[in-house]
């Protein structure tokens, strides 16, 4: 079965409507520039409403130690999700110090570049494709060429990301054989404002792929 993450939640409403179209994990953005971000408090109280069997995701932007530590500390996630420009050797440190999940998200350009990302083979537990960053490094609604990773030897469990939606989900699934989908944008009304409907439409979507194979 296909895990789905929905990401960039920020209110009780979303959250919930999430967790009920049957998402694997939920996302929660804690970074300022973002129209998705959310505090450490509001995440916090968020993260107490998922169900032990879906795993809560907190994506941090070029943290630094002491701001990593805090949210951390207050929001206590399944899984941390590094979306900047952070250095394998210092997420290697952290992944063996903190019990939860590291994440690495990877903007692709081209195969050569994704190449690069064997670089985080001892920092991550799992690598997140996604479209180069812009003004935000990600919920921009950008995809880009999916036979990149499909045509990847992956190293990692991974994921993919960038530019998803209800009607390109099934195409990616199908062209990439992706573990994990990801969505932001894609079930959004407005920049950083979740759609129940797409977020069901969405899940729907994956699910209906994987029926056959399961």
């Amino acid at each position: 079965m296909t895990d789905i993450k929905i990401c960039g939640l920020s209110t009780r409403d979303s959250f919930d409507a999430a967790i009920d179209a049957g998402a694997t994990h939920v996302g929660l953005v804690h970074f300022e520039p973002s129209p998705r971000h959310v505090s450490l408090e509001d995440a916090a109280k968020l993260r107490r409403r998922a169900p032990g069997d879906v795993k809560v995701v907190l994506l941090l932007v070029n943290a630094d130690p002491m701001a990593t530590a805090k949210a951390v500390q207050e929001v206590q996630p399944d899984v941390i999700q590094f979306h900047g420009r952070e250095a394998p050797q210092w997420l290697a440190a952290l992944r063996g110090k903190l019990p939860m999940e590291i994440w690495k998200a990877f903007g692709v350009r081209d195969a050569q570049q994704i190449a690069n990302a064997y670089q985080f083979d001892q920092a991550a537990d799992r690598m997140l494709y996604d479209a180069p960053a812009k003004k935000l490094p990600g919920g921009n609604g950008e995809g880009f060429d999916w036979s990149i990773v499909a045509e990847h030897d992956h190293h990692l469990p991974w994921g993919l990301a960038g530019g998803l939606d209800p009607e390109n989900v099934v195409e990616a699934m199908a062209t990439t054989g992706a573990p994990l989908v990801d969505v932001s944008s894609g079930v959004e009304s407005a920049p950083g404002v979740k759609d129940v409907d797409l977020i069901r439409r969405f899940c729907e979507a994956v699910r209906a792929f994987d029926a056959p194979r399961n």
